[in-house]
């Protein structure tokens, strides 16, 4: 393991540990890991950040990329129907693009991307969804978060501020790890850090929580980064100013606005 990769782990555990762990009462490893989820992607109803991508590959060379991301919750339930809509800003490149999920608790998620440089809005194939977003370390699916309900779960270990949880896919021909390892706070449960573990039982990509803050009364990931050990590199995203129920009309998320981006909910 790398100096590097073991400081920013350590920050990771690190962060999460200095909020206090509270007792729990008893749950199945299935109630953990939809808690885990809620607490990665469902803290309100709705939600918007600015996001500071940097990417760097095995050589230290870095590009950029900022985009503002929003997201909000169909079904009043945690873990249920939910729409992600990411305008990019700069680089100049990358102007304009915007990338949208309908994301679905039954069946497969729909994903699409404007290109404006073609005026194309294109369907991301359901086989294309753990690739990687817009040339960096992290997949689209890594966006807007895989389901619970596509996993078997089971809880390696529990510490005085963790459930270290190990899961593999039910359907193994749409992904291309074995298994992937969290470890989740217990008290707030936002999972912390993901290792992902090839056929071979070698970890080749991890996802660490680099900063966790507390915004409107929500425990949120502000920094994130991750890092493919097979290429090489990592990417890292830092979040600012973040906000919870701020009443996003829920047609925004649609194919029109892909073209034409509703700026009065990116600013």
């Amino acid at each position: 393991m790398s100096s590097l990769r073991s400081k920013l782990i350590g920050a990771a555990l690190l962060a999460a540990a200095a909020l206090p762990a509270s007792a729990q009462t008893e749950m199945t490893v299935q109630n953990i890991v939809d808690k885990a989820s809620a607490a990665a992607y469902y803290q309100g109803k709705d939600g918007k950040a600015k996001v500071a991508m940097t990417i760097s590959d095995v050589r230290g060379r870095e590009r950029s990329r900022e985009f503002v991301i929003v997201r909000s919750d169909i079904d009043d339930v945690d873990n249920g129907e939910q729409r992600f809509y990411v305008f990019f800003n700069r680089p100049a490149d990358v102007n304009r693009t915007a990338f949208m999920v309908w994301k679905h608790v039954e069946g497969d998620d729909y994903r699409w991307i404007y290109l404006p440089a073609l005026d194309l809005v294109k369907r991301i194939a359901v086989s294309d969804e753990r690739t990687s977003f817009v040339g960096s370390h992290f997949f689209y699916e890594d966006v807007s978060g895989r389901a619970p309900n596509e996993d078997n779960h089971l809880l390696l270990e529990e510490t005085d501020n963790y459930f270290i949880v190990e899961s593999s896919p039910k359907d193994a021909s749409g992904v291309e790890f074995a298994k992937y390892k969290n470890w989740i706070h217990k008290d707030t449960f936002i999972p912390v850090k993901t290792e992902y573990y090839d056929a071979n039982g070698d970890a080749y990509r991890t996802y660490s929580a680099v900063r966790v803050e507390t915004v409107a009364g929500h425990p949120t990931i502000v920094e994130s980064r991750m890092e493919d050990h097979q290429i090489g590199g990592a990417t890292t995203m830092v979040y600012s100013a973040v906000e919870y129920d701020i009443g996003l009309p829920e047609g925004i998320f649609s194919e029109r606005y892909l073209r034409n981006p509703p700026r009065k909910y990116l600013r």
